[in-house]
């Protein structure tokens, strides 16, 4: 299933739920500082008036169809977790980099089933814990970064303070 801005419900201050925290993650990504609630409060509402501005949208702190499609056709991968249900181009970035590693999906910009099912096994081979849900160090991994060097392992004389030769 491939989920456009269209299908969504549109979202009114005061609404509460599940698309109200994902909208408030993706305003988060775009550099909003919004708390992660799903209520959609005055602070929510005030941020989503100031992304129309900055996108020239109509301002009336309401999120429909063009403001979905601005928050999800401009979010930078990596930027917020992503998870079963979400869609948007970082999810088309992931699906891209999934491919890279061999899975065989398809680039829907919908995080369904599929996605999920192929982030998991990511996990499971890159010994992560297996969420299904990408956050920051399952997008490092996918970049191919990994884990960074361990650090040097301490000399002997910090495990004995009172010895030092």
């Amino acid at each position: 299933m491939n989920l456009e801005p269209s299908d969504l419900l549109t979202l009114y201050p005061w609404d509460q739920g599940g698309r109200v925290m994902e909208l408030q993650e993706l305003l988060r990504a775009h550099g909003f500082e919004v708390r992660l609630n799903g209520d959609f409060d005055r602070y929510t509402e005030a941020a989503v008036k100031a992304f129309q501005h900055q996108q020239g949208l109509r301002i009336d702190g309401v999120v429909g169809e063009k403001t979905w499609m601005a928050l999800t056709s401009l979010v930078q991968p990596g930027t917020r977790s992503l998870k079963l249900g979400y869609w948007g181009a970082d999810v088309c970035e992931l699906q891209g980099l999934l491919l890279v590693h061999g899975y065989t999906i398809s680039r829907s910009r919908q995080f369904d089933e599929e996605t999920e099912a192929a982030v998991r096994d990511f996990q499971e081979r890159s010994r992560l814990r297996s969420t299904g849900i990408v956050d920051e160090t399952t997008w490092t991994f996918l970049r191919g970064r990994g884990i960074s060097t361990l650090p040097p392992k301490q000399n002997r004389w910090l495990n004995h303070p009172r010895k030092w030769w």
